[in-house]
């Protein structure tokens, strides 16, 4: 299963989820960010890619709506509501994504 995470910069919230799901049985992982001065733009091959796009925010779902509405349409776009408060890889983080995972990542895909 291919994931996309994305957040506004892509420097904190979507790259650590990259990192630590991508470690998980069976997913592919990549992240990006819909501001103009994210480290890695949302681009429409992510969006390609992509089984599952995974936003932090709302606003980041309707960024992508907004630029890129018909290559959306095969997409499921998933929000898990992680607000910016983060650093990468901030064990407070890594634990919000983990338990934040199970709604949509299919079972028995979570590790040991």
């Amino acid at each position: 299963m291919r994931i996309l995470f994305v957040c506004g910069r892509a420097r904190a919230r979507s790259p650590t989820a990259e990192q630590i799901f991508s470690r998980w049985p069976g997913l592919e992982t990549a992240s990006a960010g819909v501001s103009d001065d994210a480290d890695e733009p949302v681009e429409a091959d992510h969006l390609a890619w992509a089984e599952i796009i995974v936003v932090m925010e709302r606003a980041h779902r309707r960024k992508l709506m907004r630029r890129f509405g018909s290559a959306l349409r095969h997409a499921r776009i998933v929000c898990l509501d992680v607000r910016d408060d983060y650093a990468f890889m901030e064990p407070a983080l890594v634990r919000l994504l983990e338990a934040r995972a199970g709604r949509f990542l299919p079972p028995g895909r979570k590790p040991g």
